[in-house]
């Protein structure tokens, strides 16, 4: 395991750890592994997510560990800023993490899941809520719905839901998700979500509030599809697809607490994340499941004609003293794959780009553009990429203007 510094808009001053195996895939997955209130990058690593490190040697994939070094050292799946995406809260950070470890190694961008326990179970709910287009499938160890942790005074504790009182139907949960997004139409990452009967510290209730949530953002019902026992305490419920790899699986484990996972229970999780080789559903940033996917050509053959089509452009400025950061969301609007992108915009007076994540910026005043980095170059409709730029100022914090997309002007939302 690895510290990584410099990797991006880190607006909650995160740490950034990452393991690569001795002998990588040529096209390795990623998993986001987020540890639990009080813990750290090594103490998951070491402890009872060590499961994951074994089967990355033997698997090739990579591990990204996020760690929060606020006291406490638990993450923020509170605030506003936590639970909007590119909010500038620890998600945020979070995801310069993903973009890091995309710019550095040939990354399967099907493949990109995240797991985590308690605290990091309930950012491991958050992430899938706000970024479906980035992740293809997650795996929560006792964790809340997305959302339920919301506070509104500045704690990142909210007694109502880690006691379980918190109860929405099925829509309701799934609009606190999809709010966190707005304007998303494409699929949801599949969920798997594991639970402890006795859990006094994040309440039981707090497992059937979760399959709510995610049936709903899958357009299930939350009448399983299929139902077993792998071990005698365990109840296993599947929604949606039945197999390994379902839709949602819920894993409720009778007479245990607060002390997820157990032994033996990250090997079920690595195969429903896909990390033991096997491919799950496309990736999230595919159109929805109405639509006829649209397939990116292979590495090795010529692009296709770019396209210009239709484009949206989310922008948001984080500003201190003389410096900001911009963090832009790109949205393919039109109904064609863009294959390759550059995105023109004026800078306003006085500001200088001094460094940038996910694309390269050229010049770095006046009119820049911003174009792909190769691993985000392609863009189906209604997909979309995060970049962002940290830049100096003279007092002038305004956003950029003028954005278009391959000379396609964009909307701004």
């Amino acid at each position: 395991m690895t510290q990584v510094t410099g990797f991006g808009n880190n607006p909650t001053n995160l740490g950034m750890y990452i393991y690569v195996p001795a002998r990588p895939a040529s096209r390795p997955a990623l998993l986001v592994l987020v540890h639990y209130c009080g813990g750290s990058a090594s103490g998951i690593f070491n402890g009872n997510g060590h499961d994951y490190v074994t089967a990355a040697d033997r698997y090739g994939y990579i591990i990204v560990l996020p760690e929060a070094t606020r006291d406490g050292h638990c993450f923020d799946v509170s605030t506003p800023a936590a639970l909007k995406r590119n909010g500038g809260g620890d998600s945020t950070g979070i995801m310069s993490m993903v973009a890091y470890a995309r710019s550095h190694y040939p990354i399967d961008a099907a493949r990109i899941v995240v797991s985590g326990f308690s605290s990091g179970a309930m950012m491991t709910n958050v992430l899938a809520a706000q970024y479906p287009d980035v992740f293809a499938a997650a795996s929560a160890f006792s964790g809340v719905p997305a959302g339920c942790f919301a506070t509104t005074n500045g704690s990142l504790w909210n007694s109502q839901c880690s006691g379980g009182t918190i109860s929405k139907t099925a829509q309701q949960w799934g609009d606190q998700a999809r709010a966190m997004y707005p304007g998303y139409t494409g699929r949801y990452p599949r969920m798997q979500l594991w639970h402890g009967t006795t859990d006094t510290t994040l309440a039981y209730p707090n497992f059937g509030e979760e399959l709510k949530q995610w049936t709903n953002l899958a357009g299930l019902s939350q009448t399983p599809a299929f139902t077993d026992h792998p071990q005698s305490s365990w109840t296993r419920t599947r929604y949606g697809n039945t197999g390994t790899q379902a839709t949602v699986e819920g894993i409720s484990i009778a007479g245990v607490g607060h002390q997820l996972p157990m032994s033996g229970q990250l090997a079920y999780a690595i195969a429903f994340l896909g990390l033991d080789g096997a491919s799950g559903p496309p990736p999230s940033s595919t159109p929805p499941v109405s639509s006829p996917p649209v397939s990116s050509p292979p590495v090795s053959s010529p692009p296709p004609s770019a396209g210009t089509g239709a484009c949206r452009v989310a922008d948001t400025i984080s500003a201190w003293n003389n410096g900001l950061t911009s963090s832009i969301t790109i949205t393919n609007t039109g109904s064609t794959t863009i294959s390759h992108w550059s995105l023109a915009f004026t800078l306003p007076g006085g500001q200088t780009i001094t460094g940038g994540w996910n694309a390269t910026y050229s010049p770095s005043s006046g009119q820049v553009t911003a174009t792909d980095a190769g691993y985000n170059a392609v863009l189906a409709p209604g997909a979309s990429t995060d970049i962002g730029f940290q830049a100096t100022h003279t007092g002038n914090t305004a956003k950029p203007s003028g954005f278009t997309l391959n000379g396609a002007t964009c909307t701004t939302a």
